[in-house]
Order: C-alpha cells, then structure tokens, then sequence
C-alpha cells in the first residue's frame, strides 16, 4: 500500500502527522495549505486526503470535518517520512550528568535513568533492569552463617549483587566453602548466569567431580543458589501523560495506569526487544496490548559487549514527536552500556 502512495499523497499525509503531533485537533485541508506553504487549492488537499482515509492513512472524527492520522499513518511516518534529528547540545548534558556511577549502585543509576527520560521527553520514561541470568558472572561466594546454613553471594560484572541464604544437609567447615568457591569461580568465569546452570549440569556428569565428594557438593550447592527473579521495572512520569488532551478520559486513564501498575503486560513487551539490538517503535496497536491503545513505545536495548543486558526507552502518545524521541533513546543506551562497560 505504500508503494500506490504519491509525493503528492506523501507531502500531504506528512503535513497532517506534524500538524496533529503538534496541536492533537484534526486537520482539515485549509490547515494543510495555510501552514505549509503547498502550492495546492483546499479542494486538491481535500480530494487526497478523502483517497487517503480510504487508504486506512487517515480517520474522521465524528465532531469534526479534518482528519487525525492512524497507526498506520504513523507506521509510514517513522519508517520512511521522518527526519530524525540530532540529540541537542543540552540534552546530551542531562543525559550525561544522570548516566554517572558516582556515589551510586547500578539499581539508582537505572532508577535516575527513568527519571532523566521522562524530564528530557515530556513522557514516560521506562528502564527494564538486567535480568540477572543475563549477566556474566563475576565472583561467587559462599559464607559460612549459623547452623547449616550458607549466605550465597553472586555477583555480576554489570554490578549487581544477589544474595540466597541455603539450606544444607551438610555441616561444611568455612576452609570447604573457599575451596568450594574457587572451584565454582575458575570453573564459571566468562559465563552468564544462564550458561552457568548449563554448565552445572554439564560438570554434575562429570566422573572426576563425582568422585571428588567434595566439588560435587559444591555444584549442587550453587544450583540451588541460582536466583529466580523477575526483572526490576523502573516507570517515571506518569502524569506528564494526564496533560495529554487524548487521554483527558477518567476511564482511559484509569486503564493505562493499571497497565503500568501491573507492569507484566508491559514487561513482556520490552522482553520482546532484548533479542533485537538498536531502536524498536511499537505504535499503538502493533503491542497487541489493549491498555497501550493510543500509546507508542521506544526501546532500545543496553548492553556490556555482545550481551544485552536490558531495555530502556519512552512511552508517549502516538502523535509524541519521533523525531525528538528516537535520538534521546538512542543516545542514552550508548551511555548506559558505556558506563556498564567502564564498571
């Protein structure tokens, strides 16, 4: 269908997406004309603009004679019409003054980021914290508590820390539990968590570590240690979306904060990003979610070298302004991987 669309049509359904993103009222064809300077009467306009709502381009709504574009209008625009401009000289610097280790761990950075891209966007900003089985392990440890139980320490190299206090049959001594972890750290190095539970399995077949009593216990003791935990989700600026005229509803509202709330719907849309690097736009629909109806998301994935480590990124209304949008998303994932990377 793109393709049966002429400059003209283009030029035209252009000029009515970045009138709409702007003032959210219908455009009618006198509008069109008025404000960009196109040497074609209203009538010309009109007659395009009625091919492309047949299309599916445009839609009228009932209280008004112009026309608000649709998802696929917008589709088209990102895709093929866009102008993507650069990140401002002043934005570069916010991004960068909260893209900062200092005197903080990994969980405030992410948090700060949020934070940052909702003050940056007049949006919502979102961060989807690593989940930890993507994260290469940097050192285990276990320490010796009460009785027979054991603090189990693991720690990733993006930084972060989990701890699991187990249960254990044995009374091991504390000279055992060193040499158990640093077995575990010559064996695991370079592995992410979730290569580590294969590579468990792998070692539990192993004749020599079955023989050895001792080493055995040691692998069955670190895959009881291995976290189960969902990914922390970091959502900030919620209300910028109660300014939006679109969604000046109370029950439309109400919908779209329960999403957000619960964020399991919202999670695994952005899990659906971590397989995909660089920029992902969902408009509207393309979610499949029905509470994220009149909302677009931009990701982009961060990572440590070659493995993604999480998703952060936008939430705004489909008429949000893309060309703004796109480069601050794009510009903050480069700065917290490089921070990762630095860490």
């Amino acid at each position: 269908m793109r393709d049966n669309l002429t400059e003209r049509s283009k030029q035209i359904l252009e000029a009515i997406i970045e009138d709409y993103i702007v003032t959210a009222e219908p455009v009618g064809s006198r509008t069109v004309t008025r404000r960009h300077g196109l040497s074609l009467s209203p009538a010309t306009v009109r007659n395009v603009m009625a091919d492309l709502e047949e299309m599916g381009f445009l839609a009228s709504p009932h209280t008004s004679a112009g026309r608000v574009p649709t998802d696929k209008a917008y589709r088209l625009y990102v895709d093929s019409l866009l102008g993507v401009r650069k990140v401002a000289r002043e934005e570069r610097e916010e991004i960068r003054k909260h893209c900062s280790l200092t005197g903080k761990d990994i969980g405030e950075v992410l948090h700060e980021t949020s934070r940052m891209l909702s003050s940056v966007s007049h949006y919502m900003g979102i961060v989807v914290a690593p989940h930890f089985a993507a994260n290469v392990l940097r050192h285990l440890e276990f320490v010796k508590l009460g009785g027979r139980r054991i603090l189990v320490i693991l720690v990733s190299q993006s930084g972060s820390v989990q701890n699991k206090i187990v249960e254990t049959a044995d009374d091991f001594s504390s000279n055992d539990l060193v040499r158990m972890s640093n077995y575990l750290n010559e064996l695991l190095a370079g592995l992410t968590i979730a290569q580590v539970r294969n590579r468990l399995l792998e070692e539990m077949e192993n004749a020599k570590t079955r023989y050895d009593a001792l080493l055995s216990k040691a692998l069955q003791l670190s895959q009881q240690s291995l976290p189960d935990k969902d990914s922390e989700v970091f959502i900030e600026g919620q209300s910028n979306i109660l300014e939006l005229p679109e969604f000046a509803d109370v029950g439309r509202m109400k919908e779209i904060f329960r999403a957000f709330e619960e964020k399991g719907q919202l999670v695994g849309l952005l899990d659906q990003c971590l397989g995909a690097q660089g920029i992902n736009i969902f408009i509207g629909a393309e979610s499949r979610l029905s509470q994220m109806a009149g909302l677009s998301v931009i990701t982009s994935t961060y990572m440590t070298g070659r493995n993604t480590l999480g998703v952060l990124g936008v939430i705004g209304p489909t008429r949000m302004g893309y060309a703004k949008v796109i480069p601050i998303v794009d510009y903050t994932a480069k700065m917290v991987s490089r921070l990762l990377e630095m860490e």
